[in-house]
């Protein structure tokens, strides 16, 4: 095997952290020495060990002279753990693969120069693309203090998410639904505005059997406060962040913050929550990823307000075959064709009869 082998095998372990990580990013490790792996590891948990330092430890023989392989740069600094950099070196570790450098701006670079100021071997960029997409929520986060956004959508092939009648389920079928409960799993936050309470009170949870589920953060728009107290996101076990104008109704904000909900006050813009100031509020409280879920308008919204970085659209093989069903956008949209939206980085996968496709808003 290679160092590109070895690489997409630590890769494969770090993806084990999705859901339980944040806001740390997902990381993997293996130890390999005179050409077998010895030891393997990932980073499992916030607070929790690296992924280098559980790789070195599952090792059962010396690691003098053995090669390490991480999907990100090691850490130099003392944060919740010691830095992974000093391990290596004890363990008599004498090279290291990367596949990306630390994004941390205040770090970057640091656990590289350590390591080859003391006379490791350090590679840097196997596989980095793949590092990269891995870790895109972190890298955001970790340089603009915001959260990741990922706006995703049900419908038909004539671009319906519902009937006239308002009617969505379902627009896909079963292992698209239970894709999207794995998306909910692995993100900080799912938001949506308050028609798609009124209209489905939902719970917006990741539901998912066999693994330690950990549900997002249920962020509702509100701008009028007029959630219903007895409404399902106010309940349940996971945390609800109703965000709303300034001033907030002062009864009525209290009925609701009894119920262990945050009530956030955001600046409105043309009588509608202020998206962008949302995601600088939101950054601050940790959140680090969100899967917008929301109606129409609320999609629209978001994609105005330029906060959406990636778009995932799964397609039925539906017709609804009229003008007056639900659309995936409401609202005006551009005079022009070339003044629409464009996708990069597309990809798309298939999900029984379901076709998911996937990319990347382009900001030039």
């Amino acid at each position: 095997m290679n160092d590109l082998a070895y690489m997409k095998i630590a890769l494969e372990l770090a993806v084990k952290g999705a859901g339980y990580t944040s806001p740390n990013p997902m990381v993997g490790a293996v130890v390999v020495k005179e050409g077998k792996i010895i030891g393997k590891g990932w980073h499992e948990k916030v607070g929790g060990p690296h992924a280098e330092v559980n790789a070195i430890n599952s090792a059962d023989t010396s690691l003098e002279g053995a090669d390490i392989y991480v999907t990100l740069e090691p850490c130099n600094h003392t944060g919740r753990t010691p830095p992974c950099t000093k391990m290596i070196l004890e363990a008599g570790i004498k090279r290291v693969v990367v596949a990306m450098d630390d994004p941390n701006p205040d770090v970057a670079g640091g656990g590289n120069t350590f390591l080859r100021e003391n006379g490791l071997e350090v590679i840097s960029g196997i596989c980095e693309a793949e590092a990269i997409k891995l870790n895109e929520a972190f890298i955001k986060y970790i340089t603009e203090k915001k959260p990741f956004l990922t706006a995703k959508c049900a419908c038909t092939l004539d671009g319906r998410i519902a009937t006239r009648t308002g009617d969505a389920k379902w627009v896909t079928g079963e292992a698209s639904r239970r894709y999207v409960h794995q998306m909910r799993h692995e993100m900080d936050a799912i938001m949506v505005g308050i028609g798609t309470v009124m209209a489905d009170d939902p719970m917006l949870t990741a539901r998912l059997e066999g693994i330690d589920i950990r549900h997002p953060v249920r962020v509702i728009l509100d701008s009028k406060l007029s959630v219903p107290i007895n409404a399902k996101v106010l309940g349940n076990d996971a945390k609800t962040i109703v965000v709303t104008g300034p001033d907030a109704f002062g009864e009525r904000k209290a009925e609701i913050e009894d119920k262990g909900v945050n009530v956030l006050e955001v600046p409105l813009k043309n009588n509608r929550i202020d998206l962008g100031q949302l995601m600088k509020k939101l950054g601050e409280q940790g959140i680090m990823s969100i899967l917008l879920e929301g109606g129409s308008s609320v999609m629209a919204s978001a994609l105005k307000a330029d906060i959406v970085d990636k778009a995932m659209f799964f397609y039925a093989p539906k017709i609804l075959g009229g003008d007056d069903g639900i659309p995936v956008c409401s609202g005006p949209g551009p005079k022009l064709m070339r003044d629409s939206l464009r996708l990069i980085n597309i990809s798309s996968r298939r999900f029984d009869d379901d076709i998911l496709i996937e990319g990347y808003i382009d900001r030039g």
